[in-house]
């Protein structure tokens, strides 16, 4: 596994192929998006999904745990799908779950599904501040330095070998990173979609997941063609 080293605000940061962002002078791990339940949400709405997606998001992230073992670990909002999420949990991933955060320093980061605090152990924020950085679910509005949010569940599609593939990933300038979803029903909107692009006015990088590695492209302005990083 090699996560792509970048730069923010003065600080060294690793983006792991997994989804994570890592930042080692803090220990501090950061995920995005989980959507804990939202298999089981589709199917009170009738969608026939299998219920097993919390379960999936849960094997990622113990992945990054056990490869970091951080002090903190920050949400970057959306936890659960919905407000009722968290009593739709299967027992066997309540309990996994309920360890992690016992193990772990959680900092859960309110999202626009999150309308009330987990329940998990942890501090509920609406923002999260260590340093120069600051962590939100959603990008603010202006130049700011040194943001790392999620909520867009940003995607990019590049040409491999005659065809198309299509991958999430973290969008990253100078001045602010948006994180993947980790949920593994989650969907993606893609980089340059103007949702995204209002945020990197002059273009940026997409950082795409490899199995193995983080796949890196310049969009916007100067797009051009993947090379792994």
């Amino acid at each position: 596994m090699r996560a792509a080293t970048i730069h923010l605000a003065g600080e060294r940061l690793f983006l792991d192929p997994a989804g994570g962002l890592y930042w080692p002078e803090r220990r501090v791990l950061v995920v995005s998006d989980l959507h804990f339940e939202k298999g089981s949400a589709a199917a009170r709405q009738g969608s026939l999904l299998p219920p097993w997606d919390t379960r999936e998001t849960l094997d990622v992230l113990a992945v990054l745990l056990r490869r970091y073992g951080p002090e903190v670990v920050v949400a970057l909002g959306d936890t659960f799908h919905d407000d009722g999420g968290a009593g739709r949990l299967q027992r066997a991933d309540a309990a996994r779950l309920g360890s992690m955060a016992e193990k772990f320093d959680f900092v859960w980061v309110m999202g626009n599904h999150d309308k009330q605090p987990n329940g998990l152990r942890g501090a509920s924020v609406a923002a999260w501040r260590a340093g120069n950085l600051v962590f939100r679910h959603e990008a603010a509005e202006g130049r700011l330095a040194g943001e790392i949010s999620g909520h867009y569940h940003p995607k990019a599609s590049v040409p491999v070998r005659g065809a198309v593939v299509t991958r999430p990933c973290f969008v990253a300038d100078a001045r602010r990173v948006v994180m993947p979803a980790l949920g593994a029903y989650t969907g993606g909107l893609d980089v340059e979609d103007m949702a995204i692009r209002r945020f990197f006015p002059i273009g940026g990088r997409a950082f795409l997941l490899g199995k193995e590695r983080v796949f890196s492209f310049a969009f916007g302005p100067k797009r051009r063609a993947a090379s792994s990083v």
